[in-house]
């Protein structure tokens, strides 16, 4: 079933005297349930795109529809409702609040919502499970790793079950270990539990944990990778394939 369609997406800043196109006539679908990483060098576009779905950038032109719904048309109180309840954002400085601790942080969206103590505690705990996250439950982030804290930033995300996971270079933080700790957790998120993910990287080792890369080069849709039944190192080698032809350091994607 088609969760989010982009289409013929423009997006320019500046002014008349001054005017940089960050994207040029984009448009894709995502299925619910896919897995689809983002990739493009420095300046592709690609973070402005992830910008434009979460409505934190305002498209210059074209729709964006999530389960049907134009979300570029939404405003003041229904776009707040669409951001708390509809999508997930996992950032790659995690964007932690220092005074809480992580049981607070992940609960915190709940919170808002006006769930119950019961229902904010059993849900925390699943989601602190599935991460393997217990342990740091009651830690503050100083004194969590940078994976502890990426792990805990992913449970704040999906604790709400929303119907789209935003990440924005999720491993740029962290080291090899907890990165692909991290891109296992959305394997398993995306397996057992149908989440939906999109994911910027600029990393084709991370790419390749995806179902289904999309290249974006100055602004456009350069080319699009399916992994069907690859193995992750065959669709990691195909993706290494598209990145040289982009232009890109393979040393840096490796």
């Amino acid at each position: 079933m088609e969760l989010l369609k982009v289409e013929q997406i423009e997006k320019y800043y500046g002014n008349k005297s001054s005017l940089t196109k960050a994207i040029d006539d984009i448009s894709f679908k995502v299925e619910q349930g896919e897995f689809v990483a983002i990739m493009g060098a420095s300046g592709s576009g690609k973070t402005t795109l992830l910008n434009c779905i979460s409505t934190i950038d305002k498209v210059s032109a074209g729709h964006i529809y999530l389960e049907g719904k134009d979300v570029t048309k939404l405003k003041g109180k229904d776009l707040y409702k669409f951001r708390r309840d509809k999508l997930g954002f996992i950032f790659q400085d995690f964007n932690l609040l220092d005074t809480l601790t992580a049981y607070e942080n992940i609960s915190l969206a709940l919170s808002i919502q006006k769930k119950s103590y019961a229902e904010v505690d059993a849900a925390v705990k699943s989601v602190a499970s599935q991460l393997g996250i217990t342990d740091v439950l009651d830690k503050y982030p100083y004194q969590m790793s940078g994976g502890q804290k990426q792990r805990v930033a992913s449970a704040r995300a999906i604790i709400t079950d929303p119907c789209l996971i935003l990440a924005d270079e999720p491993t740029g933080a962290l080291d090899s270990k907890s990165s692909k700790m991290l891109l296992e957790r959305f394997n398993y998120l995306n397996r057992e539990y149908a989440a939906t993910i999109m994911m910027v990287t600029h990393d084709s080792f991370s790419a390749s944990y995806a179902g289904r890369v999309i290249f974006i080069k100055d602004g456009k849709i350069f080319h699009e990778l399916s992994r069907g039944t690859d193995t992750r190192k065959d669709f990691f080698n195909k993706i290494i394939d598209v990145v040289t032809l982009l232009g890109g350091d393979v040393n840096d994607a490796l």
